[in-house]
């Protein structure tokens, strides 16, 4: 790693800065891949497939069967099939109790207002293909999906890999499609003859898939939110155990070589530890090569106090923020920009990546500082609503005559008006 140590705050700013990514160009490769999918339908999705993937879909179809689905728990473990159950639970019990009952307000006597949440009626889910089966994240996707009630969750997904399937299955997904890359966000957004048309799109990929979604936001498609590499932020001090540290930032490195990885710590003999510590645990790393260009780009970075420590992960507004110091609960108090909070040396991120219950789909790239992570409100919506009684309009309609008439809005005052007029006889209560 990197060790930098002591910077100005005016140094910071680069610091802390993430690598730029032109998509300029991205952008030019992807958009004709939506046009073909919208002009050319599922023929486009098997055309798109073989170029891109090499694979032949124009015999066994798009969808893949419910058979299919049913057959992925033969092909697992006992071990991974409990493993995935109980996540599965762990993640159903921390969404289930974010829902909150609906709360009738009176605001004044006669006026009452209230909310109820609803599920979006069709969303899509992508799990990318690559170097790891993502069914973690079917899990932190569908799940919620679940609980909000969405009448129609469909999966695209290039892998076969069982795993997902038995997950897919697991929170309820029955249409699963054999469809990877842009042209799956493509096929999602606009729909096609075997794909059906969804109103919100959730789900990792690479540049071109991130890209996809973008676009197809800026076409009024809702998204879960822009996503970028995957990055870590560990603040360690000296109760830190610096090889617990080191593997939580392989854990991260081990992505992929665009991973962002930042340690900062107020003490010198820590971070000397830890960058002892890397190399021999990047040695047993399958995807060792992978974690080493990561840690190429990667940062220790020495400040002087607490203090500083806490502005400086603010400013960086990381995706995950593990906290091994010994007062790591009440750090987190202050801490106000992150996706999710790992408290103490017995918590590391893989513990959120899969099963403690929170959900792993969060924001990065400094987004933190204005989403939060995916939830069970990301699949709902909430929908005012409020109820007037005669005595409640004749309090609340002088109110509303005057702000509009200082709108110059007289249809508004109107509307209020010929009630009141109505109801001239009556006294207030």
């Amino acid at each position: 790693m990197n060790i930098i140590p002591f910077p100005d705050r005016i140094e910071w700013p680069s610091l802390l800065a993430r690598p730029v990514q032109s998509t300029q160009q991205i952008e030019a490769a992807v958009a004709p891949i939506l046009a073909q999918v919208r002009r050319g339908g599922d023929a486009a999705l098997v055309e798109l497939a073989q170029k891109f993937d090499k694979v032949d879909l124009s015999e066994g179809g798009l969808e893949v069967p419910l058979s299919e689905l049913d057959a992925a728990e033969s092909q697992l473990s006992d071990e991974l099939k409990a493993a995935i159950g109980q996540a599965y639970t762990n993640i159903r019990l921390f969404h289930e109790r974010q829902k909150q009952p609906i709360e009738k307000v009176e605001t004044m006597p006669g006026v009452m207002c209230w909310r109820k949440s609803v599920g979006i009626e069709k969303v899509g889910l992508y799990i990318p293909g690559g170097t790891a089966p993502l069914f973690s994240t079917v899990l932190m996707l569908g799940v919620p999906a679940q609980l909000a009630g969405c009448r129609e969750v469909i999966l695209c997904t290039p892998s076969n890999h069982p795993a997902i399937y038995f997950a897919a299955k697991l929170v309820g997904i029955t249409k699963v499609f054999r469809i990877g890359g842009a042209q799956a966000i493509a096929a999602m957004a606009y729909g096609t003859e075997s794909v059906p048309r969804v109103y919100k799109i959730f789900g990792p990929g690479n540049q071109y898939v991130t890209s996809a979604k973008m676009l197809v936001a800026k076409e009024g498609m809702a998204i879960d939110m822009p996503a970028g590499p995957s990055e870590v932020a560990v603040y360690a001090d000296d109760s830190a155990i610096p090889s617990f540290v080191a593997a939580d930032l392989l854990s991260q490195a081990e992505h992929g070589a665009d991973s962002q990885v930042l340690l900062v710590s107020t003490s010198k003999q820590l971070v000397s530890m830890v960058n002892l510590a890397l190399p021999t645990q990047l040695s047993k790393l399958p995807r060792r090569e992978l974690a080493a260009k990561a840690l190429e780009n990667s940062k220790a970075i020495l400040v002087e106090t607490e203090a500083d420590a806490i502005d400086l992960l603010n400013a960086y507004a990381a995706e995950h923020l593990i906290l091994s110091v010994d007062n790591a609960e009440a750090v987190a108090e202050k801490i106000i920009n992150a996706g999710s909070i790992f408290l103490g040396n017995y918590t590391p991120e893989s513990a959120g990546d899969y099963a403690s219950g929170t959900n792993h789909t969060l924001p990065t790239n400094g987004f933190a500082r204005a989403y939060s992570g995916v939830s069970l409100d990301s699949f709902v919506k909430k929908i005012t609503i409020q109820h007037i009684t005669p005595a409640g309009l004749q309090l609340l309609g002088p109110v509303v005559e005057a702000m509009a008439e200082a709108e110059s809005l007289d249809a508004h005052k109107r509307a209020v008006g010929i009630r009141l007029a109505s109801l001239a006889d009556l006294k207030p209560v």
